[in-house]
């Protein structure tokens, strides 16, 4: 396997097979079809992400036989985190059996899937991103945005911001300028920045770094005549690193910037040097090794030449984390409703009914080898999320440090308008809301 993921991948590949080497799924596998990018501008974040999901898929193959005797198995499909790639790959995997969940790590191919999916009855997870009133599980029953929607991310910065002024108050006067990048994840929480400035009246002004982002002297000679307090980073790739050295170069200070989930990796800050000592950023989940999950990835899969990753240096590092906790949130989905409908392969409902009854409490989440690693999620058949509760890190010059509690979002402010918003998609596209009883997989 580990010859066959060093193989360059070029553009248009069809296939890179999974751990059994097989394209045909057998019926006691539980198959991953994974639209992954390892090349382009974005390939940091791919492979770390899709590498910690392979690990941990693995880590569950190697050390428990699969999840209750099913295999687990995947193959990749290089997107270059481009909508149309994407599409090919959904069009070319989704007829295989025994398919779990989607899981594009892309906000533009998750917008583009979100009919195709729910025509196909299979669930699409969009861990951190995606669509923010596919939360609402009534009118989206196939979409998860596990752990963090747009929104929920942009009330928790917020109100981490207001904690550093001293509360909510202190933000009346105050000046944020939004460095978001030129797509539709960048340009998703537009809305939210103006409705989160109108209540606690603190100026803004939002400001698109075109795609890639390697370019933005403009935008921070903007902020730096602007002269806001803080600067929140919405970035993605390359677009960060070049931030932050720009940030340095206008003088503008590393400790008031605020990175989203996207810019907050070690991918974002050793590219920029000194620029980034200091810099705070969003996360859902603490970078590191030390939790017994990653101990027994590196004993467990590496240790058996079965590890994803070409540097090992990597293991622990966020985008690597996130994966293992994508992972873990997948196997425990297939798990929770193993337990319903049998020890056996099961259909993209089966699994959609197990993520919405994927409830992970801090025990359970200790019991996973992950107490630490992140808090806890409470899915529901109406809330796809959970509780979105997020922490901030700081970056010291060599490693991230957490520097906040567990922060949750105003969800009081928020729901009513993600209700607004999917409730008005489904008048649109003729859906019915569910209620707690349309559910006949689960009944």
């Amino acid at each position: 396997m580990n010859m066959l993921r060093r193989l360059k991948v070029t553009v248009g590949a069809a296939l890179v097979v999974g751990l059994t080497g097989t394209l045909a799924a057998h019926a006691d596998e539980q198959f991953f079809p994974l639209q992954s990018y390892r090349v382009g501008p974005y390939a940091a974040g791919g492979t770390g992400f899709f590498g910690g999901f392979i690990d941990y898929l693995n880590l569950v193959n190697t050390r428990d036989g699969g999840v209750n005797g099913v295999k687990l198995t995947w193959d990749e499909g290089e997107t270059q985190y481009e909508v149309e790639r994407g599409i090919e790959v959904y069009e070319r995997l989704k007829s295989r059996p025994g398919i779990a969940a989607w899981n594009p790590l892309s906000v533009g191919i998750a917008y583009a899937m979100i009919d195709r999916i729910t025509k196909d009855k299979v669930p699409l997870i969009t861990i951190n991103h995606g669509r923010t009133d596919s939360t609402d599980g009534r009118i989206f029953p196939y979409v998860f945005p596990l752990l963090l929607n747009p929104y929920s991310e942009t009330s928790g910065i917020v109100n981490y911001i207001a904690s550093r002024e001293g509360g909510p108050d202190q933000l009346k006067g105050k000046k944020i300028a939004v460095l978001y990048h030129g797509s539709p994840y960048g340009k998703e929480t537009i809305p939210i920045y103006k409705l989160l400035a109108d209540k606690y009246g603190f100026g803004l002004e939002q400001i698109e770094v075109p795609h890639p982002g390697n370019e933005q002297q403009s935008q921070w000679l903007s902020i730096r005549r602007a002269k806001p307090d803080y600067v929140v980073l919405r970035g993605w790739g390359v677009m960060n690193p070049v931030a932050l050295k720009t940030a340095q170069k206008v003088g503008f200070p590393a400790d008031h910037i605020i990175g989203n989930v996207w810019s907050n990796s070690e991918e974002d800050v050793i590219p920029a040097g000194d620029a980034a000592k200091g810099y705070i950023a969003i996360t859902t989940q603490a970078s590191g090794a030390e939790y017994p999950v990653l101990q027994e990835v590196i004993k467990t899969v590496y240790g058996a030449n079965k590890g994803n990753l070409d540097d090992k240096k990597r293991i622990g590092s966020v985008y690597h984390n996130l994966g293992i906790v994508n992972g873990i949130l997948n196997v425990e989905a297939v798990r929770i409703a193993q337990a319903k409908f049998g020890k056996r392969t099961l259909n993209g409902d089966e699994v959609r009914w197990g993520f919405e009854h994927l409830q992970l409490d801090p025990a359970r989440v200790e019991a996973l080898g992950a107490k630490g690693l992140f808090h806890s999620i409470n899915v529901t058949w109406d809330n796809h999320e959970g509780d979105g509760r997020v922490t901030f890190q700081q970056w010291d010059g060599s490693k991230w440090k957490v520097v906040s509690d567990w922060i949750a979002p105003d969800w009081a402010f928020l729901r009513p308008i993600i209700e607004k918003s999917s409730t008005a998609y489904a008048k649109e596209h003729a859906i019915k809301i569910r209620t707690s009883g349309d559910d006949p997989v689960g009944q």
